[in-house]
């Protein structure tokens, strides 16, 4: 098999769907025993322009944990398999609400997301 240069290999997640995308970051986490652990902080400053841009038809939302509740395990589960923190990261989140969980997804993704988290006794909001 040949070596892929980094534009090639760009080229090609280029074509995948988020979700694919995300298996795959499962999957390559799993085979070589690392955490694709994305910065927390960046998340946060974004959530205080979503209102500006609500104006138009909406087709991007946020989805924000508002509140843990009594199964606080559960609920970092949940987090951590929307998203690629890693277990530290995704108890930060649940700690510090309320943090948005996913930004600029599309409505059927964040929808599936929210019942994901309330299905584990989370507060979340829809933006």
């Amino acid at each position: 098999m040949a070596k892929l240069s980094q534009e090639d290999l760009l080229a090609q997640f280029e074509e995948l769907t988020l979700i694919e995308l995300s298996e795959f970051v499962k999957a390559f986490e799993e085979k070589f025993d690392v955490t694709a652990a994305a910065a927390v902080a960046v998340a946060g400053p974004a959530a205080g322009g979503a209102p500006a841009e609500a104006e138009a038809e909406q087709d991007e939302f946020d989805v924000i944990l508002t509140g843990a509740g009594e199964k606080k395990i559960q609920v970092i589960k949940v987090v951590r398999e929307l998203t690629s923190l890693g277990l530290k990261e995704a108890k930060d989140l649940v700690d510090g609400t309320p943090k948005p969980v996913l930004e600029k997804v599309a409505k059927e993704a964040a929808e599936k997301a929210a019942e994901s988290l309330k299905a584990a006794g989370a507060s979340v909001e829809v933006k």
